[in-house]
C-alpha cells in the first residue's frame, strides 16, 4: 500500500502510474484529499483500477462522525480509518449503517507517538510503560463496536491476532526496509517489511523509501521481493 502523501494533483497522479503496477492499493489522505477532492478517488481509480484507502482517521463526536462516513462511503473506498480514541460508543455509531461496505478501521496509537508523548499527555503509568497494553485495549473496543480491523505498529500485530483473530485485519504503517532506515525519522515504532508480514500483517503501508529512491518502480520492487521471502 503506497500513501500519496502529496498535495498536488499531477504529483500525486506520476505515483499512480509509477506504481500502479507494483502496489495493491494507494493510499489518499487527509493532504491530498482536502486539497483535491473527490476526484482524485475517481482519478486513481480510472487510471489504476486500484483498490483506495481513504486516511482521514475521523474523530469527531458521533452524529458528525457517522454523517462524515456516510459521506465518504458513497466513493467506494476499500478501507476507510477512525481514531478510537473515544470509545466504542463513537465507533458503533459510524459501523452502523455501511451502505457501500467499506472495511472501517480503527487507529490505535499513531507510529509517531512513544513513552513520553503518552506520560506528557497523562496516560496511566500501565500503558506509559508497555504501549502495547493500550493498542491491544483499543483494539478490543474497535473490534466490539464493529469495526473491520485496526492501524496498529507491526509491533504489536501478533499480539492483535492471537487475541481477535487471524480475520480481524491489521494494517501496518512505520514500515522502513533495512535499505532505507535513516537517523531521526519522525516514525518511532518501525519496523522492516519481512518482520510486518511475519507477524501476521495483512497489508503494510510504505511511503517514504519508495517515494524518495532515485526509481521509485525498483524500490517498490525491492519491498515486493522481501515480503515474497516472508511468505515463502
Amino acid at each position: 500500500m503506497f500513501p500519496l502523501d502529496v498535495d498536488d494533483y499531477y504529483q500525486a497522479m506520476k505515483y499512480v502510474n509509477l506504481l500502479k503496477e507494483h502496489v495493491g492499493l494507494f493510499k489518499v489522505g487527509l493532504e491530498l484529499f482536502i486539497s483535491q477532492g473527490p476526484d482524485i478517488l475517481k482519478a486513481i481509480h480510472e487510471t489504476a483500477g486500484s483498490k483506495i484507502f481513504l486516511d482521514l482517521k475521523l474523530h469527531d463526536i458521533p452524529a458528525t462522525m457517522k454523517r462524515g462516513f456516510l459521506a465518504a462511503s458513497k466513493f467506494s473506498p476499500e478501507f476507510l480509518t477512525v481514531h478510537c480514541d473515544a470509545g466504542d460508543g463513537f465507533l458503533k455509531e459510524v459501523t452502523d449503517i455501511n451502505p457501500g461496505n467499506t472495511k472501517i478501521l480503527a487507529v490505535t496509537l499513531l507510529t509517531s507517538l512513544n513513552r513520553i508523548n503518552l506520560i506528557r499527555l497523562g496516560y496511566k503509568e500501565e500503558y506509559t510503560k508497555d504501549l502495547s497494553s493500550l493498542v491491544l485495549l483499543r483494539a478490543r473496543l474497535a473490534k466490539d463496536a464493529g469495526c473491520q480491523g485496526v492501524v496498529c505498529s507491526g509491533h504489536e500485530v501478533e499480539m492483535i491476532k492471537a487475541e481477535l483473530g487471524k480475520e480481524f485485519i491489521a494494517v501496518t504503517p512505520g514500515i522502513r526496509p533495512a535499505w532505507s532506515l535513516v537517523e531521526g525519522d519522525d516514525q518511532k515504532r518501525v519496523v522492516t517489511p519481512r518482520k510486518a508480514v511475519e507477524k501476521g500483517a495483512d497489508y503494510i503501508v510504505i511511503g517514504r523509501p519508495i517515494r524518495d529512491a532515485v526509481n521509485p518502480a525498483d524500490a517498490a520492487k525491492r519491498v515486493a521481493e522481501e515480503i515474497g521471502t516472508a511468505i515463502n
